[in-house]
């Protein structure tokens, strides 16, 4: 019986100290890496098996989150923006409206959505913010970037998926005083704003991570890279972008930034096409101040992200068209692959490139890049920026108005 209760205790204290999953854009720590295992390691010529597919998501590029039960998604119908609840069939659950999106250039809603517990958190192209109940779709607040804080949108609209820390909930309305605020994720209350250096936002969706026992909020405004304590807001140091001079900033001109940072044990690596490039960054053991390691031109994406191998980085060319590989250490460019523009994802050892003109590649990165396999993705509309989502061996991949599964699972 002692050991029983014993037992019971240890659970407990676990189950308390446990952190709370949340589920959110590009996966765990948002690295568009995904710990899957037993994955096919080629295709069939006309791709893997579709298990299902919708094409009634309305316009968008966010991409699917993804529970064991459930799929979320965004989109926008006549104007406005829905959430989407679908079960593992693709069959609709309900659709639940969260404002305004975004109709202007490349219509359709941008920033995927946030889980945490039985609360999702939504952005619109057009600055609503909305947390809504996952269980019945009900809006449980909303607030406006604009209206409730000053906000100075894009030219291409807001692109940011929210990002959870505990009972705080950050988002960036860009502008003169709340350029980068907290709200109560259970309220919409504001907790902190700051202004930093009055900038638009980045098209930027921040992470947040742990060095040294302090959590670090780190995000692009329009021309530089922010870090701030993730509970009081205080910047902790800055990286400009400085291929646009101060003269010539204006919107569009300099201030794409669509890449989550990757932290690793100290650095910081980030790919900004529209900035620095590919630059890798030291923290100090405080986390109060940065070095520059390197910086190089060839490793320059605007939004398709990048994946971390070994002391591998990979990406997307913007300027050669190419899969690139650098070396994490040097910044030397070690080998290339033309498949074109594109986003970039890993699981299982093999890379996912997904070209804007709509073809799906499975790359060995192992010793020299090879090309395994590939197919087009020829349902859905519009352009091809939705980044692919890999869970329990279903690769998902959204294309303006279509969500499909596909089966990439080994047989046993």
């Amino acid at each position: 019986m002692k050991k029983i209760f014993a037992l019971i205790i240890v659970a407990s204290l676990l189950a308390c100290n446990s952190k709370p999953k949340v589920t959110q854009w590009r996966g765990i720590n948002r690295s568009g890496t995904y710990h899957e295992t037993n994955l096919l390691k080629s295709w069939p010529e006309i791709g893997p098996a579709e298990i299902w597919g919708t094409e009634s998501i309305g316009n968008g590029y966010s991409s699917p989150i993804i529970t064991d039960k459930f799929v979320y998604i965004t989109g926008e119908i006549d104007s406005l923006g829905y959430l989407f609840k679908l079960d593992h069939q693709g069959k609709e659950i309900w659709r639940s409206a969260y404002g305004k999106e975004w109709t202007k250039n490349f219509p359709g809603s941008r920033g995927t959505p946030s889980l945490l517990n039985d609360q999702i958190y939504v952005c619109s192209g057009s600055g609503h913010l909305c947390c809504i109940e996952t269980g019945n779709g009900s809006v449980l607040w909303k607030r406006n970037m604009l209206d409730d804080f000053g906000g100075e949108i894009p030219r291409f609209g807001y692109s940011q998926s929210l990002v959870i820390n505990g009972d705080l909930v950050y988002c960036q309305p860009g502008g003169e005083e709340h350029n980068l605020i907290a709200l109560d994720r259970n309220s919409g209350e504001l907790v902190w704003s700051h202004p930093y250096f009055k900038e638009r936002p980045g098209y930027n969706s921040p992470l947040l991570f742990e060095w040294n026992n302090k959590k670090i909020l780190a995000t692009f405004s329009a021309y530089h890279l922010l870090a701030v304590d993730a509970q009081s807001g205080e910047l902790l140091w800055s990286h400009e972008q400085t291929n646009t001079p101060v003269a010539d900033r204006s919107p569009g001109k300099g201030d794409t930034h669509g890449n989550t940072i990757l932290f690793d044990n100290g650095f910081i690596y980030y790919s900004a096409a529209d900035g620095n490039g590919g630059v890798k960054l030291a923290i100090s053991e405080d986390g109060n101040s940065i070095e520059e390691i390197w910086q190089t031109p060839d490793f320059d994406n605007y939004m398709g992200g990048f994946i971390k191998l070994d002391d591998q980085l990979y990406t997307g060319s913007h300027s050669k068209r190419q899969l690139v590989v650098i070396s994490g250490e040097t910044a030397e460019k070690t080998d290339s692959l033309k498949l074109g523009r594109g986003i970039t994802i890993l699981a299982d050892g093999l890379i996912y490139f997904y070209a804007d003109k709509g073809e799906l590649s499975l790359v060995d990165p192992l010793n020299k890049l090879e090309l395994i396999s590939s197919f087009d993705i020829k349902k859905g509309t519009k352009e091809h920026f939705a980044h692919p989502v890999i869970h329990h061996g279903v690769l998902y991949i959204r294309h303006g108005n279509y969500l499909g599964a596909y089966d990439i699972k080994k047989k046993s």
